[in-house]
């Protein structure tokens, strides 16, 4: 039986994170890291998967869009369906779920069982993605909370620049269906860590109990959190509508070859990372203006190569800064929504994480239809109106409502196993 003292402090206003509890943010973003790998996958080994499932790579892309619509309705739903539970218990199980995703993934041998691996996939992934970023400031002090969170984040950002080229070359080497055992089994092996690593994480004191008027306050439906959600619809769209179609505006608009393009799109996931990590800092004190700040610069990234996307060097620098901004939008748009809603940090960031993975989906397929129907060119002039949309929303819709800037009240510490 597990003896569990209290987390030492050295003081109420600088409580001490212990090396323990940072182990245990590793732990949780490494599941993140997972999380989106086995999401993103397929893209890196898209025609030698198609082949050995005998369909046609349309049908193999496809699995993508069927795993974010399914984690878009499961990370909101989490929060409302554990209870009480104990949310160590949940994200382990989910590690363990998104692990069974992988493995009938590796085994598939048609549309039919692809389909259904990554439906499991997807409620796996939407349990950790959706729980993992409102966990990770119980793990830790209040005064690092916004780091805890960046680090957890950090892992969804570091699938794109590691993740995704690590499976390919796995891939390329020993075969696919490889490359999802082994994500299939760093997901068990994840699974035990976060039992092993995390404390206990009963549910969260729920402000409807008190009855009062704070309740009501910082319900999800509260002004800052619908104009954050409502401008994060409009960016990721907008996003990813552009970066889906990001190789053939480098290849064929700037001209670059394979070799130069894969640089350049390192440079995006390098810039990615560091953003990542300063909008978390930035965003723990003002996390409306940052957001903003975001906006503004991947939408003057789209526009950039818009303009001039057919020269090396300013392309370069268009693609580093739309990174460097779009790397931090994740954990700083997380911090805004749930400082402004303090009391329903779970279900904010379910309800925040749906919006993001459904804006994905939309973004792909619109990318899709606005290229094929007008070019590369009116695609990305088409995202960067959208972007301006956003952060028109943002400025004016956040006017006179309170900006979640003020930093959080010191949540109840967790208790650590001995």
């Amino acid at each position: 039986m597990l003896s569990q003292p209290p987390v030492p402090r050295t003081g109420p206003d600088s409580p001490r994170t212990t090396p323990r509890q940072w182990v245990s943010v590793l732990v949780l973003a490494l599941s993140t890291f997972v999380v989106v790998t086995s999401e993103m996958l397929p893209i890196g080994v898209l025609t030698p998967m198609a082949d050995g499932l005998g369909i046609g790579p349309g049908a193999t892309g496809f699995s993508l869009t069927v795993t974010g619509l399914v984690t878009a309705v499961t990370a909101p739903a989490v929060s409302r369906l554990l209870g009480a539970r104990d949310r160590r218990v949940v994200l382990a199980l989910a590690m363990v779920v998104l692990a069974v995703g992988n493995a009938l993934t590796a085994v598939a041998q048609g549309f039919g069982l692809l389909v259904a691996a990554r439906i499991v996939l997807g409620v796996g992934m939407g349990a950790v993605w959706g729980l993992a970023s409102a966990v990770a400031p119980r793990l830790v002090g209040p005064r690092d909370g916004a780091l805890a969170v960046s680090v957890t984040v950090g892992g969804v950002a570091a699938a794109s620049v590691v993740g995704v080229p690590l499976g390919t070359v796995v891939g390329d080497a020993v075969g696919w269906r490889a490359a999802f055992t082994g994500l299939a089994v760093l997901g068990a092996l994840l699974a035990a860590g976060l039992l092993l690593s995390l404390p206990g994480l009963p549910r969260p004191a729920d402000p409807a109990d008190a009855a009062g008027t704070g309740a009501r306050a910082s319900s999800p439906r509260r002004r800052p959190v619908v104009v954050g959600l409502v401008l994060v619809l409009l960016l990721v769209t907008a996003h990813f509508a552009a970066y889906t179609y990001i190789r053939p505006v480098l290849e064929e608009r700037t001209g670059l070859a394979p070799g130069t393009v894969a640089f350049v799109l390192l440079l995006y996931g390098v810039f990615g990372l560091i953003g990542n990590f300063a909008a978390g800092a930035l965003a723990a004190r003002r996390p409306r203006a940052t957001v903003l700040a975001l906006t503004a610069g991947i939408t003057l990234s789209m526009a950039l190569l818009a303009l001039v996307g057919s020269t090396a060097g300013p392309t370069g620098a268009g693609v580093a800064l739309w990174g460097l901004t779009y790397g931090g939008l994740s954990v700083a748009g997380q911090i805004w929504m749930t400082r402004s809603a303090p009391h329903r940090v779970e279900q904010v960031t379910g309800v925040y994480v749906g919006v993001f993975t459904a804006a994905i989906a939309l973004g792909a397929f619109l990318g899709g239809a606005v290229v094929e129907g007008a070019g590369i060119t009116a695609l990305l002039w088409s995202a960067a109106a959208l972007g301006g949309l956003a952060l028109a929303v943002g400025v004016t819709g956040g006017a006179g409502a309170p900006a979640g800037d003020p930093a959080p009240e010191e949540p109840p510490r967790e208790r650590t196993p001995r």
